[in-house]
């Protein structure tokens, strides 16, 4: 794909030298040409391109967000829910 937007990008900047060397034709003409013709349509162009990489990259960092987040949760091992710790006190209910 680069390879494309490099080239194209070559095309435009051919494009704006001769408009820029031509008898009747001026800078402000080159650099219009070559960012009409050039950069506007190739950043675009990249940009619409990108979105489905974008779009997994995004994933891929919720997803390891989610797992960083549930790997912190205090019960969240295999062990039961509420087991007394080693050494502690076991609690005594109170009877009516």
């Amino acid at each position: 794909m680069y390879l494309v937007v490099i080239a194209w990008v070559y095309v435009a900047l051919m494009m704006a030298v001769a408009e820029a060397t031509a008898s009747t034709g001026t800078l402000l003409g080159a650099i219009m040409t070559f960012v009409l013709y050039g950069l506007l349509p190739v950043a675009l162009v990249v940009y619409l391109l990108g979105t489905p990489r974008r779009r997994r990259a995004l994933r891929r960092q919720a997803l390891a967000e989610r797992r960083a987040a549930s790997a912190q949760l205090p019960d969240a091992g295999r062990h039961a829910a509420g087991a007394a710790e080693p050494g502690g006190i076991a609690p005594v209910r109170e009877e009516p």
